[in-house]
């Protein structure tokens, strides 16, 4: 069995090959042989520009759906006038066929809703 052989128990830090553990490059994964972990891994808070980006984003969404909640809204009030505009066209015009079909065109009395 050589010194570097991989079936060597202890951590890899001590192969020259890999090199020594830089100081801030990670938690160190410690599994037992049977690949369970040896304890738990703690959750860790995520760095300030992380927590910043992820309000960042909740902020982005809200305010999208804030826009478009306000743009139907403007858009329904929009249309009212339009319908109301219509319908009051629709009443004229309802009105104005039943009083030429009232004048009688062929030259008797003629009512719409009476044959």
């Amino acid at each position: 069995m050589s010194k570097f052989d991989s079936t060597q128990s202890g951590s890899g830090s001590a192969d020259p090959r890999w090199g020594t553990r830089r100081p801030g490059a990670g938690p160190v994964v410690d599994i037992t042989l049977d690949g369970r972990f040896a304890e738990a891994p703690q959750p860790g808070i995520p760095p300030i520009p992380a927590r910043i980006m992820g309000y960042a984003i909740l902020v982005a969404i809200l305010g999208g759906g804030l826009a478009i909640g306000l743009l139907a809204l403007w858009l329904a009030l929009t249309i009212i006038p339009i319908v109301i505009g219509a319908g009051l066209i629709a009443y004229v015009v309802f009105r104005a066929q039943r009083w030429f079909a009232r004048q009688g065109s062929f030259g008797g009395k003629r009512d719409v809703f009476r044959p």
